[in-house]
């Protein structure tokens, strides 16, 4: 059976919501409720054209029917050798070689693009175990040259979280970071800490637990960080947010939750960082209390929360299990040298 693979364009609403489909049915078949798919109208805004990001969605016909779906994207601002690179293909579909065709086009679509560094990903079970031994995902990506480079554990928390546990958290904590001040808002950042919450922020992908994984920090630019706050805004999300200034009002920590008209009753944690210079002051135990406290206060509606932390970053994962987060899948993270032609 022969395999018709073409782009789509942002302007065809049917082939977009294939696309999305098969995308979606290909994550619900590996980890069923717990995946972490974006919607439909939330995806659209994402592919758009911005100052930070370049993106393209690709779908394989066979017989006229959508099996596959695949996507790349670029960091246009950092990271300019590397692409991200999707495959997902309906489960009634696999093992007739759809999926290794989309990946060989996205592959040749990243190397246009002047990439030779290609990150993936795949989700599966968490019974399955951290090396993923036997999950047709993991074995597919390393079949293709993709090397494993971190194993992360998907969390999830049934709120609300107790007003004493977390009175009991925050008293705990407090004692040690008496020098900073703790600050919580709803929405944008606040135009007085923007810099310096950006600047922390943007080490994130280099600060939180790397593996055999390359990366570099992200460009720090108020206009991408504005520009990221409106298409936010534009995909029915709110942020929830609390950081830890010190005496010169910089920030020195942070943690934001997102929440999503398209999924009611749930929100992810998005970002936890402590800058390194600042750390061994319960400021991560803090923040993430003082904001759970936000979000609970602000949308009692909300029930559960999703997290992911690698499985190296002890510290993180022994704060979230102090929270009462439980394991419920895994995800592998991937890159490949791509060799040029």
């Amino acid at each position: 059976m022969s395999l018709e693979i073409r782009e789509v364009a942002l302007a065809d609403e049917e082939l977009f919501a294939q696309w999305h489909a098969t995308y979606l049915a290909a994550s619900e078949h590996e980890v069923g409720r717990f995946h972490t798919c974006w919607t439909l109208p939330e995806l659209r805004v994402s592919m758009e054209p911005n100052r930070r990001r370049w993106s393209a969605g690709y779908v394989g016909l066979a017989d006229g029917e959508v099996v596959v779906s695949g996507s790349v994207a670029t960091s246009l601002m950092d990271n300019l050798d590397s692409a991200a690179v999707e495959v997902h293909t309906l489960p009634e579909a696999r093992r007739r070689g759809h999926g290794s065709a989309m990946l060989e086009v996205l592959e040749d679509v990243a190397r246009s693009h002047g990439r030779s560094r290609l990150d993936s990903e795949a989700t599966f079970p968490y019974a399955a175990g951290s090396a993923g031994d036997g999950v047709p995902a993991v074995e597919f990506a390393q079949r293709h040259g993709y090397r494993f480079g971190l194993s992360d554990v998907e969390r999830e928390l049934d709120l609300p979280v107790s007003d004493a546990l977390l009175a009991q958290l925050a008293a705990e904590a407090t004692p040690h970071h008496a020098s900073y001040q703790l600050r919580s808002w709803v929405g944008d950042i606040p135009e007085d800490i923007a810099l310096s919450w950006m600047t922390l922020s943007s080490s994130l992908m280099t600060e939180a637990p790397l593996g055999e994984l390359e990366r570099e920090p992200e460009v720090v630019d108020l206009d991408a960080l504005r520009e990221g706050e409106t298409s936010v805004a534009r995909q029915g999300r709110i942020r929830y947010n609390t950081v830890a200034l010190d005496a010169a009002g910089e920030v020195v920590a942070y943690s934001d939750l997102v929440t999503t008209i398209h999924e009611p009753g749930r929100a992810y944690q998005w970002g936890t960082l402590v800058r390194r210079a600042d750390r061994g002051h319960r400021l991560g135990l803090a923040v993430k209390v003082a904001n759970l406290l936000l979000l609970q206060r602000e949308r009692p509606d909300i029930t559960r929360l999703t997290t992911f932390n690698a499985e190296v970053n002890a510290h993180m994962i022994g704060v979230n299990e102090r929270l009462g987060f439980e394991p419920v899948a895994r995800l592998a993270e991937f890159q490949k040298r791509l060799t040029q032609p």
